[in-house]
């Protein structure tokens, strides 16, 4: 029976152009097969990104709108949701084992930390995945596809370093260790398609900005866990397809749509014993923010003129896209806000609503992605106004250990203490996605990341 030659995606976040030549792996990939600027989507953000690698639509077709959106159903906000489910669109691992059964070949295929991993038609899955327990408080922990395939890794490589793959301590050790079971994962199971996801660079470009002088050995950090999972690839006969969903660009300001509403009487709040929250029922309009594109819902249709005018009217906001933009943009769907807007390459939207920091509520100042109404890069920070933050959260890590309720409280509420994002197409091709592969043929099949899943299934016989 003939069988597949096998392949590996490799989506190192926040690689561009222009930083690839700080990564010696990666660039000597691409010098034997084609490295390349890679076109991207708005929103450039994560679960739109690979969202449409993995299904090759814009977001109007797959429907992933952003990293979150609200649910117009049951009138939530709901950031980072894993189901697969979500995906509108034949994605390129439910394409390929549809063709290799239809030829009577085998196929198979790992998704490692790649968003939408649950209940994804795939052999071996792991994602980051919680216990949260019923007084509130919250437990590490990543799930896998089979159950068993989270022992096998952590009894190979240690426990999963949660805590730097998200928060005020991310960092490194989280694409070590996503590596290192990536190549346990190529060694042991020989996949068909193996999807890696390294994430680590993202985040201090997210902190410190893209033109901090410390960001070519960030980026040389993030080769070396690339070259891990390129060298178990040639070990296992599997070529890589290396890229990255978007790159980033250093900002220097913010803006707050959601005080713009509040400020004209279009956004209500609830206030109570926890702080202040967005009552989205009785609220004309809000805004759903994530990095440097923001998601509108506006109630009424009457208000929609005067909603733009007030974001026009901001210096920060480029454009405000109205239904004829969201078509032309790839961004009309039911899911989208009724208007949505694109920052100055310079800015980023925040989402604080809240008028007073006393009202602010409980979970601003803690690591929470899902009860946040927007994506919050403040929450890879620590308050510069604590003396000892760690200290503050062995504290907290102690009163969890003996049963108390606590509040990891360390997280700041200043926007301005962000220094990159993305969201946007750049205006330079170098400060976008990059393409890296092995093969010279995708210098020509491959221009954005739509197509991506069209050349792997030709790269695959499918």
């Amino acid at each position: 029976m003939t069988s597949l030659r096998p392949i590996v995606w490799l989506n190192v976040v926040g690689l561009t152009p222009r930083l690839l030549e700080h990564a010696p792996r990666l660039k000597a990939l691409g010098a034997a097969g084609c490295a390349k600027p890679l076109g991207g989507i708005v929103p450039a953000v994560t679960c739109a990104a690979q969202a449409t690698a993995l299904t090759g639509l814009a977001p109007s077709g797959h429907g992933i709108v952003g990293n979150g959106w609200f649910q117009r159903d049951t009138g939530e906000v709901r950031f980072w949701l894993q189901s697969n489910r979500l995906v509108q669109g034949e994605t390129v691992y439910a394409a390929a084992r549809a063709r290799a059964q239809a030829l009577g070949v085998p196929f198979t295929c790992a998704k490692l930390f790649w968003w939408f991993n649950q209940g994804a038609p795939v052999d071996w899955s792991v994602t980051p995945k919680p216990w949260y327990g019923a007084d509130g408080s919250k437990a590490f922990g990543i799930h896998s596809d089979p159950p068993g395939l989270c022992a096998e890794l952590e009894g190979q490589l240690g426990d999963f370093p949660f805590h730097s793959f998200w928060g005020p301590m991310s960092g490194l050790p989280s694409s070590e260790w996503i590596a290192r079971a990536a190549a346990r994962v190529l060694e042991t199971k020989r996949p068909t398609l193996t999807l890696v996801y390294l994430p680590h660079l993202d985040y201090d470009l997210q902190r410190l900005g893209p033109d901090d002088p410390g960001t070519p050995a960030r980026v040389a950090e993030v080769d070396a866990a690339a070259g891990v999972v390129i060298d178990a690839a040639r070990a296992t006969g599997a070529d890589v397809i290396a890229f990255s969903e978007y790159g980033l660009l250093p900002v220097r300001r913010h803006v707050l749509p959601n005080r713009v509403l509040r400020a004209a009487g279009l956004l209500e709040v609830r206030d109570g014993p926890y702080g202040e929250t967005i009552d989205t029922y009785r609220s004309r309009a809000f805004v759903v923010c994530d990095h440097q594109i923001a998601h509108v819902y506006v109630r009424e249709s009457q208000d929609h003129e005067r909603v733009a005018a007030l974001f026009e009217a901001e210096p920060a906001v480029a454009r405000v896209l109205d239904q004829r933009a969201k078509v032309a943009m790839g961004l009309e769907h039911p899911r989208a806000g009724d208007l949505v807007l694109l920052s100055r390459p310079d800015a980023w939207f925040a989402y604080p609503y809240w008028l007073d920091e006393r009202r602010a509520p409980d979970f601003a100042r803690t690591v929470d992605i899902h009860r946040k109404p927007g994506y919050d890069p403040c929450e890879l920070l620590f308050d510069p106004a604590l003396r000892m933050p760690k200290l503050r959260v062995a504290r907290r890590l102690l009163a969890k250990v003996l049963g108390f309720r606590y509040r990891m409280d360390v997280v700041p509420l200043d926007p301005s203490l962000v220094r990159g994002s993305h969201g946007l197409l750049p205006l330079d091709g170098r400060d976008g996605p990059v393409l890296v592969c092995d093969e010279r043929s995708a210098s020509h099949a491959v221009s954005t990341l739509a197509d991506l899943k069209g050349y792997t299934l030709q790269r695959l016989g499918l």
